[in-house]
């Protein structure tokens, strides 16, 4: 049994570095990106920079790792010896490679004004923005939430006069819990790893680690090892695998904001380009400072060496087969992770543009549609998670400016005609009317909500209210010029 459940093991080990690495590629910009790469080269023998220098090589010299090879310390049989063209090399496209015109732009953005903003995506009423906005508040500098929903629930009735129950709070907060940074508004630090984990792609290990954390979380934090053993029937070396999922999570996820926005307040580098030209729209990624990849030919030709003598392999020979075999997987996973994170982020790039159209051909901003993760995904045909880690934290350059990803993003609302329209479009109509306004008679809530009308927007006032806070403009008494 426990030959069985080593070899279960093995064949996961196969599929989820591939899987891990895609999740962790696709989240970073593109300047992350690059120091990734450099840094994987340095890390990996087996993995080189530049294009292949032999164009002339026999077809039959070229490797490419075997589907499903299993070497172990007993036994090894090597996979098959592919051609040229299913060598796993990454040449990306070099068109548009040399941009030097990126825009500085700047960004001041708090944690709490991060999340604020996230809210957009979600359906939430009035009340429910507002307990979610005094949950937001209620995160400390490490991304805790460090007061009980039922101590919010009560607060809530005394400051905000809502009168709503401990679970309905819960509910809202398990709305925010789903934003980023993941572990975001968790009270503990077992819930904290729980929802980083439960965000992952599903895999035996993933599953294992879950397990733990959530039943065992006590006796893992004491090092009990043996005990989890007995009472889960993990062995040695799944309980390894969870340990080494463990340390790939942050158990404090607000707590580098701080530094992430002061690395965001130099200048930013866009992943994507977005040209309006002639009528139609160009985009292409921004690979200036990626390299191409492809596989080390001496590691390969080394472990074809091996596998030509594995049946007179002596004890050591075997060892350094498996150490040789290991990093070309290695390197494998990774070009072909980079393969896949590029053409997701292609992928979700043209899907925001498709839906966009009409603000990238104008820069309007009244020119937005309605749009979240969800169309997106719907369109992509990726996971809701997967739409979410792409746009998280990048930007595109436009004709007009530069914007994150996170801007395309709003909710929607209906004219009187039922044309639905983007929640952006009906706060730049307000910000014109205030902009236009005569300064010792400035525009009540009130007041801007019957404009709205007069356009076919039928907004009420509490609503425009809580657009005009959103752009941080002050009611109509403290915008009066005397």
């Amino acid at each position: 049994m426990a030959l069985k459940q080593q070899l279960q093991l093995r064949q996961q080990q196969k599929l989820s570095p591939l899987q891990i690495q895609v999740i962790k590629l696709t989240e970073l910009p593109c300047i992350e990106l690059e120091d990734r790469i450099k840094q994987e080269l340095e890390d990996n023998p087996a993995l080189e920079e530049g294009l292949d220098p032999d164009e002339n090589v026999n077809q039959e010299d070229e490797f490419v790792s075997g589907e499903e090879s299993d070497i172990s310390q007993e036994d090894i049989t090597l996979g098959d010896y592919l051609n040229d063209e299913e060598t796993p090399d990454y040449i990306h496209n070099k068109q548009n490679a040399q941009r030097q015109d990126e825009i500085p732009f700047s960004v001041a953005e708090s944690l709490h004004e991060h999340l604020i903003a996230q809210l957009s995506e979600f359906d939430l009423n009035d009340d429910e923005r507002k307990i979610a906005e005094y949950i937001i508040g209620n995160i400390d500098e490490s991304g805790y939430l460090d007061r009980s929903v039922m101590a919010i629930s009560d607060d809530l009735i005394f400051q905000q006069n809502i009168d709503v129950p401990a679970s309905e709070v819960e509910e809202v907060l398990k709305t925010i819990q789903t934003l980023d940074p993941a572990g975001i508004g968790a009270r503990n630090l077992q819930e904290c790893l729980l929802l980083q984990l439960e965000r992952r792609e599903k895999s035996d290990i993933v599953q294992a680690t879950i397990t733990i954390i959530r039943k065992y979380f006590d006796e893992f934090t004491k090092r009990q090892y043996d005990k989890i053993a007995r009472h889960t029937g993990y062995d040695e070396s799944i309980l390894k695998n969870v340990i080494q999922e463990i340390t790939t999570l942050n158990p404090k996820p607000g707590s580098n904001w701080d530094d992430a926005l002061a690395q965001t307040l130099n200048t930013i580098v866009p992943d994507f380009y977005v040209e309006a030209y002639n009528g139609e729209l160009i985009l292409s990624m921004n690979n200036r400072n990626i390299p191409d990849l492809r596989v080390n030919r001496e590691y390969a030709d080394l472990l074809k060496g091996y596998s030509d003598n594995k049946e007179s392999m002596s004890s050591d020979s075997k060892n350094a087969a498996l150490f040789v075999k290991q990093k070309l997987d290695s390197a494998r996973w990774f070009i072909d992770a980079i393969k896949q994170r590029q053409d997701t982020l292609q992928r979700t790039m043209q899907a925001i543009i498709d839906m966009q159209y009409d603000f990238f051909m104008t820069g309007d901003e009244t020119q937005l549609k309605p749009m979240i993760l969800k169309d997106i995904a719907e369109r992509t045909g990726y996971d809701i998670s997967t739409i979410s880690r792409v746009t998280n934290s990048k930007y595109v350059q436009t004709n007009f400016d530069i914007y994150p990803l996170k801007y395309f993003f709003s909710e929607s609302m209906q004219t009187d005609s039922g044309d639905e329209i983007s929640s952006r479009e009906v706060k730049a109509i307000l910000r014109d009317c205030i902009n236009h306004e005569d300064k010792k008679k400035p525009i009540t809530d009130d007041r801007l909500s019957e404009i709205l009308k007069e356009k076919g927007y039928v907004i009420a006032r509490r609503t425009v209210a809580k657009y005009r806070e959103q752009m941080n403009i002050p009611v109509a008494r403290l915008r009066k010029e005397i």
